[in-house]
């Protein structure tokens, strides 16, 4: 089955395989296959280290302390139905995409055990984000394939993001970007898997649209809360200069959160696909740097 996805401001692709009853639609010259890496950054994080600056090493700090528990659900959502599937091609892809999540999950955890030695009260943000993590694996199948969905929608966003402006990063350590690079990467290889099968064996559409809303309204929270409970630890949680200075990298200059805005509501169309972002020779470039690093 050839199945095209188009934008009005990308090119066209085409997602066909060489099985022509595939039912994936990641594009020809995408891999999804994981990167065993080890990232060592726990002396990184004995400092702000996003350009000595106190809300951008805490905005990034907030974003990995979601990630260990968060993509272990995805892992789950996604085993919930990969015995439904048929399809070679994107069976092999849900086995890379487990593959990538799980070793995501591994290095964030150890990121995050860093930031626990640096004196951040990290066992009580576990516990806040476990509660709502408990509360979403006893939500029926298909909502939590759609909450992977839409997760994995910011995830792909913000990652293309981060691969274009490599300036957003600019100031963090060495390891820190390659780090980030790594996950970027990845989440961009495999952002139509769990999309492939939602659509494959659910097809609801609007459960699709409304359960994004809740993820929506969940990333947004425990991100801000997890910044604000990393800048209280940091005693910057009531600088006006910090909040300022956090306000101008997220929505005005360079504005990472604004300049995404346009394309986390893309997921609300009801012809949205998600390599409608057509980023495959970004990635080949990050890859290349990736290597090269």
């Amino acid at each position: 089955m050839s199945i095209s996805t188009t934008s009005t401001n990308t090119a066209s692709i085409s997602t066909t395989s060489t099985n022509t009853a595939s039912i994936s639609t990641t594009p020809d010259g995408v891999t999804v296959a994981p990167r065993n890496l080890k990232f060592d950054v726990s002396p990184d994080l004995k400092t702000w280290w996003h350009s000595n600056d106190p809300f951008r090493t805490a905005f990034f700090n907030a974003l990995s302390l979601q990630f260990p528990e968060g993509e272990q659900q995805f892992i789950n959502a996604v085993r919930l139905y990969r015995d439904r599937i048929d399809d070679p091609k994107l069976k092999a892809e849900i086995r890379g995409f487990i593959g990538q999540e799980a070793l995501h999950s591994r290095e964030h955890r150890d990121y995050n055990e860093g930031l626990k030695a640096r004196g951040y009260d990290i066992d009580a943000i576990d516990a806040r984000f476990h509660r709502h993590m408990a509360w979403v694996g006893r939500l029926p199948a298909s909502r939590q394939l759609a909450g992977t969905c839409g997760a994995e929608h910011y995830t792909a966003v913000l990652a293309n993001a981060i691969l274009s402006h490599p300036e957003w990063m600019e100031g963090a350590t060495p390891a820190m970007q390659r780090l980030w690079r790594w996950h970027a990467i990845e989440e961009t290889e495999h952002k139509s898997v769990a999309f492939d099968v939602y659509r494959q064996c659910v097809g609801n559409e609007r459960l699709r649209r409304v359960v994004f809303l809740f993820v929506t309204f969940n990333f947004f929270k425990y991100t801000f809360l997890n910044t604000c409970s990393l800048l209280k630890r940091d005693g910057k949680l009531w600088s006006l200069k910090t909040w300022l200075g956090g306000l101008n990298f997220l929505w005005g200059r360079p504005g990472v959160l604004r300049r995404c805005l346009p394309e986390f509501l893309g997921y609300l169309r009801r012809d949205f696909h998600p390599w409608q972002q057509d980023n495959r020779e970004l990635l080949r470039q990050n890859l290349s740097a990736l290597k090269s690093g």
